[in-house]
């Protein structure tokens, strides 16, 4: 990192305070949706949301507006507020006279202390904002997204359900103290039970140690379907083990004796009960988490109905350009299968929603041959022969259950078997190998992780690539890991030669940047069947005066970092698509790259958790003149233990003190050696870098504020100016 004087314009029409902000952040929405044709409260927490101006819903029909705003009191605040407290009181209990201006701020106190007074569990869920939503009667049932935009920019996206039924919410609940002498939280751990009628949806937070209750009247035979929502709202929580509100359901009798638990649904961790009502009688709903635990962001969502639910299909999907009928299992169901139209799909997952069901089918939709397993075939010796290549739709049943496929191969010949099973929703945990004709295992694997599944925390489907090493039979063997099996545990097994192919993540979803600047984005690359060469990215249909700088992911890379550079002038949130392309076997291949976005889970696993847009907002503007450019031929060349010089041009302007430049998220080995106001030096380690080495470099600059005239106020009092990220650099480590 180097700092100097640097003559340059104070970028922005913004105050300078303005840059300095945070993103805002969406930690948790309460209730997370609501009932068309009505309008309510919904309360969001998270940090930064100060300043909202505005509140985004995706899709038609839902508006909402800001009603106010608030934030937790400090420590230090409480302490102050506290003597103020008290010496208002002291006169009083002195019989001086107190002022109305005084009564009134004891009471804003009180109010203060008594609903933001404590320690917070988590300080990123320390400001809320509350809003007024409105539902029209035609707005289509289904999952939104909804973020916020305050002056500092756009925030990441949270789930936000339209439903249509009756919904019955909690109030909304911020930890009180205990006292005015403590911090620390007191909450109810047992409310008291809420009557509800069915059928409804519930909403509630899970208190710390506690649990909720609702009673009910129920008829005889009446089958209600409870499904739970509570990891699906917010699935991956930061500072929370193991990463999600980790809900149990159970039904009771009236006289609280336990008739049907559940914790979760075939390893989806949201719980689905069905419960055939044995007599017309008073029934209770306890809902609470599995380790106890509980705070603000434990929102969940129940459905208690007696639609249909779909648990279960088979096959769980089909070729591409037909139609076909797949078997349903669950509750409730009117009908044993369901017509799937994939004559105009393309190649990838898809989610169907039936009407007037209770849950959608997820259905994956492939261009390759498809055939059926059959029975019997445990044995190489009943192995079922298969052509190659094919997709095959099996089922892992009854417990302990294993398939076997014998195909022909040639040496040399070059083979994908791959298990699509648990990304598909069966609880399949599969394990797969391959065995040659003298029954030598060559090949085996349990399980094989998937970066564009990321909701799923235990990648249980299998993959193997290898090279036949001779002419002869083989066979492929598929297994449940736990030994289980039953009428779920359906697969999907393709046997092809290699194809080549990739799919592109690009965080994070919402992108802040100021007008004329850029921003760093971050693309995935999930390499499919051996693709290594590079992946080249473009803007499709952006609007004018964007555009991209070092957009390409090298070759044998899974991850770039590059920058979009920005007009000048401010722009509403609009979305943005980003289109990757690469030549594969002679061919270009072109994939739109899906936003998602880089979360946390229990303090160290990262997840890319799908978003529906990338969204871009541009706020502030240049006061005059052009972007900062890079003017070195690019890519930058640095010799392995050398140095190389990189020409940049800025806007010309007043001084705004001392400038800091710093590399984001560098490569091991590469840093800043020196700078000038038209140059900065790179150098390689040799010890850490090697040649042939690529990617970009993405460099932050801040500035620190010039002292005001006639003071001399140190920079250690002086809040630094973020001038966000120069286009990206790209580089190359040479010999030297």
């Amino acid at each position: 990192m180097n700092s100097y004087c640097w003559p340059v314009l104070l970028w922005f029409v913004t105050v300078p305070c303005a840059w300095a902000q945070k993103d805002p952040h969406i930690g948790y929405v309460y209730p997370a949706g609501g009932r068309q044709g009505t309008t309510f409260q919904v309360t969001i927490g998270g940090s930064a949301l100060n300043n909202t101006t505005a509140v985004f819903v995706s899709g038609a029909g839902v508006s909402a507006k800001v009603i106010k705003e608030d934030r937790q009191v400090t420590p230090a605040e409480q302490k102050e507020m506290r003597e103020s407290l008290d010496k208002i009181q002291e006169k009083r209990k002195k019989g001086q006279r107190v002022t109305s201006e005084e009564a009134k701020k004891a009471e804003e106190i009180k109010q203060k202390l008594t609903n933001f007074g404590r320690r917070l569990t988590n300080p990123s869920l320390g400001e809320f904002i509350t809003l007024q939503v409105t539902m029209s009667r035609t707005a289509a049932p289904g999952d939104r997204e909804i973020r916020v935009m305050t002056t500092a920019g756009l925030s990441n996206p949270l789930l936000f359900v339209v439903g249509d039924l009756p919904e019955s919410s909690k109030k909304d609940w911020k930890d009180v103290p205990k006292s005015r002498f403590s911090m620390e939280p007191e909450l109810d751990p047992k409310p008291p039970e809420k009557n509800i009628t069915l059928p409804v949806t519930l909403n509630g937070q899970i208190p710390p140690g506690g649990l909720d209750r609702y009673r009910f009247q129920a008829r005889e035979s009446q089958s209600w379907v409870v499904a739970v929502r509570a990891r699906d709202l917010i699935p991956y929580i930061p500072d929370a083990v193991p990463g999600w509100l980790q809900a149990i359901v159970s039904v009771r009798d009236g006289k609280g004796r336990e008739l049907a638990p559940v914790d979760d649904s075939r390893l989806h961790f949201d719980p689905t009960l069905f419960y055939k009502i044995p007599a017309s009688d008073e029934y209770v709903l306890e809902i609470r988490d599995a380790l106890y635990r509980g705070r603000e962001d434990f929102v969940y969502r129940v459905s208690i109905d007696e639609r249909p639910f779909v648990a279960g299909i088979f096959p769980l999907g089909g070729r591409i350009g037909t139609q076909t009928n797949v078997a349903v299992t669950g509750w409730n169901l009117p009908f044993k299968q369901l017509p799937v139209d994939l004559r105009d799909k393309s190649p990838g997952v898809h989610l169907l929603m039936p009407d007037r069901f209770a849950s959608g089918v997820s259905v994956s939709a492939d261009s390759l041959p498809e055939i059926f397993e059959s029975e019997p075939n445990n044995t190489a010796g009943g192995a079922q022969p298969v052509s190659f290549p094919t997709i095959i739709n099996g089922r892992i049943d009854p417990p302990g259950d294993v398939d076997t496929f014998r195909f022909e191969g040639k040496a040399g010949d070059q083979i994908v078997a791959e298990i699509n099973a648990r990304r598909l929703g069966s609880p399949l945990d599969s394990v797969l190998s391959i065995t040659d004709g003298t029954g030598r295992q060559i090949a085996s694997n349990d399980d094989h992780e998937d970066k564009g599944a990321g909701l799923n925390t235990h990648h249980a489907d299998s993959y193997l690539a290898l090279t036949l090493p001779s002419t002869g039979s083989y066979f492929v063997q598929i297994r449940d890991a736990q030994r289980g099996g039953g009428a779920l545990h359906s697969y999907r097994l393709r046997l092809s030669p290699p194809q080549p192919d990739f799919e592109l993540r690009v965080t994070p979803s919402a992108l802040n940047v100021h007008g004329g600047a850029s921003v760093p984005v971050t693309v995935h690359a999930l390499r499919k069947d051996g693709y290594a060469g590079p992946i080249s990215l473009r803007l499709k249909d952006a609007p004018k005066g964007f555009s991209l700088s070092g957009a390409e992911v090298p070759g044998k890379q899974d991850k770039a970092r590059f920058t979009l550079n920005a007009p000048s002038t401010a722009m509403t949130p609009f979305s943005l698509r980003l289109e990757g392309y690469a030549t594969i076997q002679g061919r270009e291949i072109r994939h739109f790259a899906l936003p998602a976005d880089d979360v946390m889970q229990s303090f160290s696993y990262r997840h890319l958790v799908a978003a529906k847009d990338l969204k871009v907002a541009v706020i502030g503007r240049f006061r005059a003149g052009d972007a900062s450019q890079v003017l070195s031929t690019l890519p930058v060349r640095i010799p392995v233990g050398g140095t190389a010089r990189v020409r940049v041009g800025l806007p010309a302007g007043p001084l705004v003190g001392k400038i800091e430049f710093e590399l984001s998220e560098p490569p091991d080995g590469i840093s800043i050696k020196d700078a000038s106001s038209t140059e900065i030096s790179l150098q390689a380690d040799a010890a850490k870098v090697k040649p042939g080495s690529k990617g970009n470099l993405i460099i932050k600059a801040s500035a620190e504020p010039p002292a005001a005239a006639g003071t001399q106020t140190g920079p250690a009092n002086r809040r630094r100016i973020s001038l966000g990220a120069l286009p990206a650099i790209p580089y190359e480590i040479v010999p030297r």
